[in-house]
């Protein structure tokens, strides 16, 4: 049998979840990869046969997206080429990851793929997302179409959604609580984050920053450019994460039992829909309406956060029904 697996390069959250479901995958026969995208910081330890440009969304430094870096880094004319030039009909099951050049690809050329994404959750009505008038929800429906649909999410929230596909190296790690807290926000810049924490002077912040490749410290706040073992040591061991809108950290987080308050980005609707499902459970958000964000993050600091959330370690069962049931032979 030959796999396609199609995986969205923007962020860590695409490429963390496959390096768990690129092995599941590779027991059922040979198996090629293809990325699209260009900002995420995590890398695969298997060869990418296709390495492709796709559309990516660029982090800016004030919360959002950067929409004038990304409407530079797309091309649709080498979009258009790439999918022309993508041969799919020898595959016998191509599983997409929110990547747009293979989707669109299938729709081309008539040839069924299937979801295996965060993204493909909001293919039912059933999941918590804000009422307001977004150009995202566009994006979100039409970015990488696929016919069939599994999706991750933070509940059960419909008969085609599983909870967050957990890492094994997180699984593993032993959650203590030593009393720092750890920062990981993309979308702004480290030296506004820096300007904030410092005015919380009885912790320690240990701040993994997109924008800056040298670690400094400033006070009691600790800066450190993004490195994947050194995060999940902090994470294992912090009181509670500060982070983003989306979807593979927080999770994360909350299967470690941690605190969490998130900052979704502004502009990025799918953000918007993960911080509305926590809010939903109680956890504090970070709105981008809110112009200052001391109080809040005093407060999350101050009070104690119970939760408890069930995210069982299901990936090979949803791997393995998920080939029965879509898998051309």
């Amino acid at each position: 049998m030959k796999i396609l697996y199609a995986i969205q390069g923007t962020g860590n959250g695409h490429i963390s979840r496959a390096r768990e479901i690129i092995p599941l995958l590779q027991k059922y026969g040979e198996l090629d990869i293809l990325v699209s995208g260009t900002q995420a910081d995590v890398k695969l330890s298997q060869p990418v046969k296709y390495q492709l440009h796709g559309f990516s969304f660029i982090f800016g430094k004030k919360g959002g997206v950067d929409h004038f870096r990304t409407w530079l880094s797309m091309n649709l004319f080498r979009f258009r080429k790439d999918m022309s030039q993508l041969q799919l009909k020898d595959y016998n099951l191509i599983v997409n990851d929110f990547e747009p050049v293979s989707a669109w690809a299938c729709k081309l050329q008539g040839i069924e793929c299937v979801s295996l994404s965060h993204q493909a959750a909001f293919k039912s009505k059933k999941v918590p997302r804000p009422r307001t008038i977004d150009w995202g929800k566009v994006i979100l429906s039409h970015y990488a179409p696929t016919k069939y649909h599994i999706g991750f999410h933070f509940d059960r929230y419909d008969d085609f959604i599983y909870t967050p596909v957990i890492r094994s190296e997180i699984r593993a790690l032993e959650s203590k609580n030593l009393g720092h807290y750890t920062v990981y926000l993309p979308a702004v810049d480290d030296k506004r984050i820096v300007k904030l924490l410092v005015q919380i002077p009885n912790v320690i912040w240990q701040v993994f920053s997109k924008h800056n490749k040298e670690a400094y410290q400033e006070q009691n706040v600790y800066v450190a450019p993004v490195n994947n073992e050194k995060f999940n040591k902090s994470l294992a061991t912090c009181e509670g994460l500060f982070t983003g809108g989306g979807f593979e950290g927080p999770a994360e987080a909350l299967f470690l039992g941690k605190k969490l308050l998130v900052a979704p980005m502004r502009f990025q609707f799918e953000q918007q829909c993960n911080a509305y499902a926590l809010k939903q459970f109680g956890l504090p958000v970070i709105w981008g309406s809110v112009k200052n964000w001391l109080p809040i993050i005093k407060d999350w600091v101050a009070k104690p956060q119970r939760h408890q959330f069930n995210f069982p370690d299901e990936t090979a069962k949803i791997i393995d029904d998920m080939v029965k049931k879509y898998a051309r032979v």
